[in-house]
Formats: structure tokens, sequence, C-alpha cells
């Protein structure tokens, strides 16, 4: 025979539907709220990291200058500091670690442009196309 203990646990054991369907609504806007922060979060860390690579490249590109006593040209690129181009003489690279530190955090080549003893290197950001506010900013050195 249960006791009077067991019964009443089996009578409250289980949650009625609407009880699970209120638990299921508030985890479901609990999710979407969380998801949302973080994008933003997502997305700033995106940007920084970019700003961060493009330290890296210019300090790289300052190192294959002091080599070769001048900084890749246009047709060599960015390649340059991973490979020796075929006229380097006094080449001491690779000058970066990674293969894919030429590339943006969202996965295309930073633009690299020589103009004699100077360089502009940038990113177009999320986008991927010239000008944009937050995530979609250019950035440059």
């Amino acid at each position: 025979m249960p006791t009077p203990t067991a019964r009443r646990w089996n009578r409250e054991q289980g949650l009625t539907l609407l009880e699970l369907l209120i638990v299921i609504s508030i985890l479901g806007v609990l999710a979407v709220l969380a998801s949302v922060q973080l994008s933003g979060y997502f997305g700033r860390a995106q940007h920084q990291t970019a700003e961060l690579q493009i330290e890296e490249l210019s300090l790289a590109l300052d190192l294959y200058r002091l080599d070769m006593g001048r900084y890749p040209t246009r047709e060599e690129g960015l390649r340059a500091l991973l490979e020796a181009p075929a006229s380097a003489t006094g080449w001491q690279g690779p000058y970066l670690k990674k293969e894919n530190a030429i590339e943006d955090p969202w996965g295309r080549p930073f633009l690299y442009v020589p103009e004699g003893d100077r360089y502009s290197l940038g990113s177009l950001g999320a986008d991927g196309a010239p000008g944009g506010e937050g995530q979609n900013a250019d950035i440059a050195n």
C-alpha cells in the first residue's frame, strides 16, 4: 500500500502542457536576447582583429624594407612577406608566421598599395565595400 507521501509525489511529478510552453517561451526570449548581444561583441571583435592584423603587417613590411631596401611592389604584394619574390636579394623572410595573415577577418585579402617610401594598407570592413559605419567601416593604417 503506497504511503501518503508516495501518492502525493505521483500527482505532482509532471508538468502541464501550459507550464512547459511558458518555460520554453521564456528560454526562447532569453536565447534571442543573448544572441543579439553576442553578435554585437563578435562584430566589434572582428573589427579590432583587423586593426591588430594591420599593425602586424606594418611591422612585417618595415622588416622587409630593412632587408630589401624597399617595400614590396604592387605585383609582389603582401605575398612577398611569406615567399621570396623572384628578384629578391637579401630576403630574410618569411616575415609572417601564418599563411592567412594577409587576409582580413572576413576572408578577403588586405588592400596593399605601395607609394614609393610609403604604403597604404587596409580592409573594407565586414561589407567588403568602400565606406560604411560600425562593422562595415573601412580600416586603414
